[in-house]
């Protein structure tokens, strides 16, 4: 288990490295910046670079976690990447619920494949769903993460690069992150954009948890959104 900076998880496995980019929030992608310092340090998990690779030896590793996490899956790639055979998803799907022990979250740009085989997965109540939406071209994520049977269904809206439209509904989403992109070309978010994200999730009865403005400097910029830390998790039944 790999302790997480990311703020609303505790650890990270990654049975999956490597990615490829697919819409403007992979412009900047962080884990691609990792994995191209890892292989140059001469990690054997990044000797592919950032080409998807698939560790067998890591599937199983949860079920030797014995303290309950929250665990952030495949913070280094997509697990709906279209290179993943469908067979080592399900065999992923099977371990998270076998390690009831744990929460699972799972992120993904990849929607149309996500909603291609949900009906495929089994969904135990640990395992929660997301998808990334960046900006408003992105929504229709969304809607396809609303038909799946994800027992918890999130948004990270990170990092977020254009207004939301109001006029979605997020009825059905327990869970919305938003923050801004961070590093040395971190494009600006306007603090209107996350009020009406703050507004519609208030409306739409989603938490809301604000992860961080961003910008060149991360940590200076912080995390306060009108005079606080927004740092609400799903309401589970």
């Amino acid at each position: 288990m790999t302790s997480s900076k990311i703020e609303w998880t505790d650890s990270t496995w990654n049975p999956i490295t490597g990615c490829s980019k697919l819409s403007e929030g992979c412009r900047h992608c962080y884990a691609e910046r990792m994995a191209k310092r890892l292989h140059h340090m001469g990690n054997p998990r990044y000797k592919n670079g950032f080409k998807v690779t698939i560790h067998e030896d890591l599937f199983e590793t949860p079920l030797k976690w014995k303290k309950p996490s929250i665990i952030f899956v495949n913070s280094m790639s997509d697990l709906f990447h279209e290179e993943i055979p469908e067979n080592v998803i399900v065999k992923l799907f099977n371990v998270m619920e076998q390690a009831a022990q744990h929460t699972f979250q799972i992120l993904t740009k990849r929607s149309e494949r996500l909603f291609e085989i949900a009906d495929r997965l089994r969904w135990p109540k640990n395992v929660w769903m997301g998808v990334s939406i960046e900006a408003e071209e992105y929504a229709y994520r969304m809607e396809l993460l609303k038909k799946t049977q994800a027992a918890v269904k999130f948004i990270s809206f990170e990092p977020l690069l254009t207004q939301i439209d109001q006029r979605h509904s997020l009825k059905g989403i327990d869970w919305v992150i938003v923050g801004g992109e961070s590093g040395p070309k971190a494009r600006p978010m306007d603090k209107e954009w996350v009020q009406r994200l703050h507004r519609m999730a208030d409306r739409d009865g989603a938490s809301f948890f604000f992860k961080q403005w961003g910008g060149t400097n991360k940590k200076k910029s912080g995390r306060i959104l009108d005079g606080k830390e927004w740092n609400n998790y799903p309401k589970l039944s």
